[in-house]
């Protein structure tokens, strides 16, 4: 089989099991130096061309899925219900992942030596990070609220550290377009549908790059802190966090959900949800899943068509609860390995950041790094950690998937049972 053929998620494996040889070898070989200049700089392309892409995939993806919510004119008691839940679960997911994290403190494993060497590789210290601390402390306590809305949208598109201003813009522009009405705003979506295509195409470009990026990263990493094999480790218990809460969501949180606000035996529905998680896993794609999820609720589930039609769709693009619930956990953990605390500020920064991107999440290869990327760059972390996970994003993604599914299957069953006639 040809290199060229193999999934993404394969080459992106290979390309961080070369990155971490080529380190390890640079290092033995008495080479290191050269890695920093000859290999990292694709590395730090690739990362380039990540924050790039960022702020135009989340402003356009956001106004598109609010824009297009027309339906809520119509359904106005569904939607309300569904936007609610699906928030509320989406926060959950995250509060699920940092408690887990939290708990477990996979990225402490590694030495304080090693967190300190990479503090100074990307410039960020112990120093800095606790003068942030301090500034957060003496702001007032409202002042977060403000931050939300920018003064200036070219200024708010300009650093990718001000994505919430983004999010709150790109809502915005949603909000007014269902105002506006479908007819006088028909350009201007035809218009955000193309610069869609366009977006979620180059991420596809950006995406086929990453197997070189992630070797000269993790190539890059390995030399710069002398062979970290501790990472190895941390990488192994960071993997086990992230499936311990995604089953948490589907074997606890959901079927409490179900027996608390449903109609649905628990039993009936975990009985009848295999296939269509079973299809989410091997397609990792919310998208291909819909078709089945939507006969699987309505005809084995008893859920009422329009209740069906409405709310998965709908919980495609905007439900997102193992994305989310990965994202906190990814988030903390690079914090964890650089050795940084984070402060309550930075933690519901990361809630807030999780929950209200979801929205935009498109359900692609990649899309879910690209946000990750902005959660990292909302909080003062390094992007670059990104290379220590990125290689295990498209295993993950498959579980990811079965949890977003299975979340949409458990909302419009909870909707269906709380919405009258």
């Amino acid at each position: 089989m040809k290199f060229s053929s193999l999934p993404l998620y394969v080459k992106i494996l290979a390309g961080m099991v070369l990155g971490i040889l080529l380190g390890i070898l640079s290092i033995q070989a008495g080479f290191a130096a050269q890695i920093d200049v000859w290999v990292k700089p694709f590395g730090e392309i690739f990362m380039r061309l990540l924050k790039f892409i960022a702020i135009p995939l989340v402003m356009i993806s956001l106004v598109k899925g609010v824009g297009n919510l027309s339906d809520i004119a119509s359904l106005s008691r569904i939607g309300i219900k569904t936007i609610g839940i699906y928030v509320c679960t989406t926060v959950l997911a995250v509060l699920v992942g940092l408690t887990l994290v939290e708990l477990i403190g996979p990225g402490k494993m590694v030495s304080p030596e090693s967190a300190a060497a990479m503090q100074a590789d990307y410039g960020t210290t112990v120093a800095e990070q606790n003068t942030q601390a301090e500034a957060m402390a003496e702001t007032p306590p409202l002042q977060f609220l403000v931050d939300l809305f920018p003064d200036n949208l070219v200024g708010a598109m300009s650093d990718n550290g001000g994505m919430l201003q983004i999010i709150v813009i790109a809502i915005l522009v949603g909000v007014a377009v269902l105002f506006a009405g479908k007819e006088k705003a028909a350009p201007f979506m035809n218009l955000i549908k193309s610069l869609d295509a366009v977006v979620l195409k180059l991420i596809d470009i950006i995406m086929r790059y990453a197997p070189v990026g992630v070797l000269a990263l993790m190539a890059g990493m390995i030399a710069d802190t002398a062979g970290n094999l501790e990472l190895l480790g941390a990488l192994g218990l960071y993997v086990l966090t992230v499936i311990l809460g995604l089953l948490l969501m589907i074997f606890l949180f959901y079927p409490l959900l179900l027996h608390l606000f449903s109609k649905i035996p628990v039993r009936k529905f975990l009985k009848t949800m295999p296939p269509v998680q079973l299809l989410a896993f091997t397609t990792s794609s919310s998208a291909a899943t819909l078709p089945l999820n939507m006969e699987t609720v309505e005809q084995k589930l008893g859920v009422s068509q329009r209740v069906t039609s409405f709310v998965l769709p709908m919980g495609m693009t905007i439900n997102m609860d193992g994305t989310s619930l990965y994202q906190a956990v990814a988030a903390v953990f690079i914090a964890q390995v650089l050795g940084i605390e984070l402060t309550w500020v930075q933690l519901l920064t990361i809630v807030a950041t999780t929950t209200l991107s979801s929205i935009g999440t498109p359900g692609i290869p990649g899309g879910a790094v690209v946000i990750l990327l902005m959660v990292l760059s909302s909080v003062g972390l390094p992007p670059e950690g990104l290379a220590l996970i990125l290689g295990l994003d498209r295993p993950l993604d498959m579980l990811r998937t079965v949890v977003n599914v299975t979340g949409d299957a458990t909302v419009a069953s909870i909707v269906d049972a709380n919405v009258k006639d």
